[in-house]
């Protein structure tokens, strides 16, 4: 692998790790807020925790794509795109 390439992952890491952390400030927020218009509205009625429970499920599964590498991760990818390329040439070929 080129130092190029390997730079150019480095970096798409990054921007996957940034928005997983921008995600989860934004949960984070918003779910509070979420708890504290509960809290004033309808106190002792708690609701707050399916929108906190329904998201959570969507955040999880942010995490699960940035941290774990899955069958659609960046080797995938990478292949792929190799894939592509080779078709191309193939059809510009004949």
């Amino acid at each position: 692998m080129e130092a190029q390439e390997r730079v150019e992952q480095a970096r798409k890491r990054v921007e996957d790790l940034k928005g997983l952390y921008v995600h989860l400030a934004i949960y984070a927020i918003v779910n509070l807020a979420i708890f504290g218009v509960n809290a004033i509205t309808s106190f002792g009625t708690w609701w707050f925790y399916w929108p906190l429970f329904g998201w959570g499920i969507g955040v999880a599964i942010h995490v699960v794509s940035v941290i774990i590498e899955g069958p659609f991760g960046s080797r995938w990818e990478e292949r792929k795109v190799q894939e592509l390329l080779a078709r191309d040439a193939r059809d510009q070929a004949a």
